[in-house]
C-alpha cells in the first residue's frame, strides 16, 4: 500500500517538507537521451479500497546541476534549439498524476539518478 498525502486546505497549497516516507518509491541512473518511463499504480495500490482510480502527487528527486526533463503519457524531449516550442518540463518538483498515467522522463547527461516517490492524495 502507498502513504496517504494529506492536503491542507488552510496552506493554500501544499507543503511537501516534514512528508512520511512514501510506499510507492521509483528510482532508475538514466541514460543519456533515452526516454524512460513510470506507470502510475491502479487502484490496488490505494489505501481505500473504494477508490477506483486513486490520484498520486509525484515527488521527483534528481542532482540540480543535470538537466532532467519529464512529461506526463507522451514521450519526454530535450529541447532542440534555442526558440521555445512545446515540450518537457524541467526539473518539476512534484506533479499530480493518476493511476494509469506514464511518466516519462529524459536527460542528457549519462549516469543521472532520479527517483519519484508517489503518495496517494486521500479523498481522491
Amino acid at each position: 500500500m502507498d502513504q496517504q498525502y494529506n492536503i491542507n486546505s488552510f496552506s493554500s497549497g501544499v507543503n511537501g517538507f516534514g512528508s512520511q516516507f512514501a510506499k510507492i518509491v521509483f528510482s532508475a541512473n538514466l541514460p543519456a537521451n533515452t526516454n524512460k518511463t513510470i506507470t502510475v499504480p491502479g487502484a490496488d495500490a490505494a489505501d481505500d479500497p473504494r477508490v477506483r482510480v486513486p490520484r498520486f502527487l509525484a515527488v521527483f528527486s534528481y542532482h540540480a546541476a543535470r538537466n532532467v526533463y519529464v512529461k506526463l503519457n507522451a514521450t519526454a524531449t530535450t529541447p532542440a534549439g534555442a526558440d521555445f516550442a512545446a515540450g518537457s518540463e524541467l526539473l518539476p518538483p512534484a506533479k499530480v498524476v493518476k493511476a494509469g498515467d506514464v511518466i516519462n522522463v529524459i536527460t542528457a547527461t549519462a549516469d543521472t539518478n532520479v527517483s519519484v516517490a508517489l503518495y496517494e492524495i486521500y479523498g481522491a
